[in-house]
């Protein structure tokens, strides 16, 4: 009996995805066993292949980061016989995503009748910058601009600063994370119906979903949102102070907590102060309290601070680079960085899987597909051609 790679041992994706969202979430359905077939444009392929540097061998880090677990298909669906070529997939498939922009899937003759017809068990998932619908629909998406028009880049920077964007592609990343799980939601349902169903999720609606508590704070209390530095709409203190010789993230995040605090840094009168006795106090009295905490800081080194709230339960950290972030023992401990052998790059350390199973672990069995690696044998027997497994044996997270 063949080993699970996965919970999703089984599945087949078909992946029409390209630059993060998409092969993001097509990424984590391979980590979780499926087989994910990719299918790029003659040539160039993925976007993401030429953006560097760096890149090893040529293959760039940013590709080489969120494609691992597929086969490159090249296909030029123009070309004679190619539309036959990727319907066949597609009726092969469970799941097939796309973040093509609307329309298009329907215009080569995919439309909704063609699955109902073809691949009525397929769950389809189209990723779009602003949804299936509404005077936006028609837009492309790009992450960095829909951090603008959502509001986003209005809570990021300093309070007297500009506007910031996330250090990473954050509205990619979280659509990323939330297509996958529509899709298997939608894949549990099939268990039951039997038939598939189409998942709408776009950039614009992930990016307003992640406002989370700042947009409740307008929708109940009406605040308009506005930029703290690193700290808090509603949590004081929250927020980086310097000690003597770097900075920490402090975030206190109740009273009970706050009083623990005042008396370890030798100010146990900030709890009765009426200033300061409780969260909604400090909130309003923000500037103040973060000030006097500040100035207790400076008395010590970070790592002294650090092993002393920790010890009393309080919540802080130092704030690492990342080189230091995945380089620490505990990321090493929870397998956050994998190894994968590549046929032009060699060794391949790459981000490993954040969710791990207790009876059917993600594992690493293919390394991201040079372009059009897997073209002949996909399309001579689809995804049965070498679907089992990549080379060497996998390795488990």
């Amino acid at each position: 009996m063949t080993a699970k790679t996965g919970p999703l041992d089984g599945v087949k994706v078909l992946d029409l995805t390209r630059v993060l969202a998409g092969p993001l979430c097509t990424m984590m359905l391979g980590d979780m066993g499926a087989d994910v077939v990719k299918i790029e444009a003659p040539g160039r392929g993925d976007d993401t292949r030429a953006w560097g540097p760096p890149f090893v061998e040529g293959e760039s880090a940013y590709y080489l980061g969120v494609n691992r677990n597929k086969r490159s298909v090249v296909l030029d669906v123009a070309a004679d016989g190619a539309k036959e070529k990727l319907g066949k997939l597609i009726s092969e498939a469970d799941i097939v995503i796309d973040n093509y922009k609307l329309g298009t899937l329907d215009r080569w003759g995919f439309d909704d009748a063609w699955f109902d017809r073809e691949a009525p068990r397929a769950v389809r998932c189209s990723i779009t910058g602003y949804g299936a619908s509404g005077p936006d629909g028609s837009r492309p998406g790009y992450d960095f601009i829909l951090q603008a028009e959502s509001g986003l880049m209005s809570i990021c920077g300093e309070q007297d600063g500009t506007p910031m964007k996330y250090g990473v592609a954050i509205v990619d990343i979280c659509t990323g994370m939330l297509a996958c799980n529509g899709v298997l939601a939608a894949l549990h349902e099939r268990d039951a119906s039997g038939k598939g169903q189409k998942v709408d999720v776009s950039l614009f609606e992930s990016s307003l979903f992640m406002l989370a508590n700042v947009a409740s704070n307008y929708l109940i209390g009406g605040g308009r949102g506005a930029r703290f530095g690193n700290g808090h709409p509603n949590i004081v203190p929250y927020t980086v102070y310097e000690t003597k010789d770097a900075s920490i993230a402090l975030a206190v995040g109740n009273d009970g907590q706050f009083g623990r605090f005042a008396e370890l840094v030798g100010y146990p009168e900030w709890s009765e102060d009426q200033r300061f006795a409780t969260n909604k106090d400090r909130v309003n009295n923000r500037q103040e309290i973060d000030r006097l905490i500040g100035e207790a800081l400076s008395a010590d080194s970070a790592d002294n601070w650090i092993a002393r709230l920790q010890a009393t339960g309080i919540p802080c950290g130092r704030i690492n680079s990342v080189a230091e972030a995945l380089e620490t023992e505990q990321a090493q401990a929870r397998r956050m960085v994998e190894t994968i052998d590549h046929p032009k790059v060699g060794p391949v350390r790459v981000v490993g899987a954040p969710f791990k199973f207790s009876k059917t672990p993600a594992t690493f069995r293919r390394h991201p597909p040079t372009l059009g690696e897997n073209t002949e044998e996909v399309l001579a027997h689809g995804f049965a051609g070498s679907s089992s497994g990549g080379s060497g044996d996998p390795s488990e997270a």
